[in-house]
């Protein structure tokens, strides 16, 4: 079935190319510059961070993954068409759309090379040192492709402002440890990981230092957090992110130990939207939202 859907493409792909000679753009992705055509048309995206900022640049998004996880993406998700998931392509839904460009990002990127053979396709991922960083690399990229290159300067702005707000908040308060909870599984996560990024952005000192960077976090147990006995306890509930039942992140959390740490103590356990951080990780308004979480929580004390 996938053979046939890359061979009925294959005159498809060639009048894309063609097509766009005229206006080709070179733009930094994840694994360096590509050229690629400039307003491409239609767009598919494996990646909801880059639905996130996509979305938040006015740029129309044609196909995407489904589910989409995120309620503030569902007006996308109801105009777009279905194109697999976050992790495996839907080859024959792709072949009916004929994308002008293809956008992949870390759970997809290893699909780029049979999607490539079916059009320009680009890893956007936002992974690894410097996120921010990237996110602003991203914006402008986007901007470029699209011709929205003011939106997204204006978002890069909006990005940068908050960040200073949230770091004022977060100054002085104390260290901070970011614990990501899956049904009774619990997972630390230090400066150099996935979520390391707030860190960085706030400032905030880490509670326990050297915690591993792999992609699932450090394994820690209750009396671990007890021992480490944070300032601040930022939470991030995966099965909640995901649409998973099961134990929530305040059913695991509940007990002497984690009541014990002065981040309880002092009612500084903060539940961040899940889906936002986990599922769309690096989208503009997925950090931006985040942001503001964590600017109410720290602007709600004085200790």
């Amino acid at each position: 079935m996938f053979a046939n859907s890359m061979a009925g493409l294959a005159l498809g792909v060639t009048l894309i190319g063609a097509a766009a000679l005229a206006d080709d753009i070179t733009v930094d992705t994840a694994q360096g510059q590509v050229t690629i055509p400039q307003s491409p048309s239609p767009l598919a995206v494996f990646d909801l961070s880059a639905v996130d900022t996509l979305t938040a640049l006015g740029v129309t998004v044609d196909g995407m993954p489904s589910p989409s996880y995120l309620d503030y993406l569902a007006p996308v998700a109801e105009t777009a068409e279905p194109v697999g998931t976050l992790f495996e392509p839907d080859f024959e839904a792709l072949a009916r759309m004929a994308p002008g460009l293809i956008i992949v990002g870390a759970r997809s990127a290893a699909q780029i090379e049979p999607l490539s053979q079916l059009a320009p396709t680009i890893d956007m991922s936002i992974w690894g040192d410097d996120q921010i960083g990237q996110v602003h690399a991203r914006l402008a990229a986007y901007g470029e492709i699209f011709g929205h290159e003011a939106e997204a300067s204006a978002l890069a702005n909006a990005l940068d402002d908050k960040i200073a707000q949230a770091a004022a908040a977060a100054d002085g308060k104390g260290n901070g440890l970011i614990l990501l909870t899956n049904g009774g599984k619990m997972s630390a996560y230090g400066a150099d990981s996935r979520f390391g990024w707030i860190h960085h952005a706030l400032n905030l000192p880490e509670a326990q230092p050297g915690l591993s960077s792999e992609t699932h976090g450090q394994g820690v147990s209750f009396e671990f957090l007890a021992e480490v006995d944070p300032d601040w306890l930022l939470v991030i509930d995966r099965g909640a992110a995901i649409g998973q039942a099961g134990e929530a992140a305040q059913a695991t959390l509940d007990n002497k130990l984690v009541a014990g740490t002065k981040a309880a103590r002092n009612g500084h356990i903060v539940y961040l939207d899940a889906g936002r951080i986990y599922v769309a990780g690096g989208g503009v308004q997925s950090m931006m939202g985040t942001l503001d979480e964590l600017i109410a929580a720290f602007s709600d004390t004085d200790s």
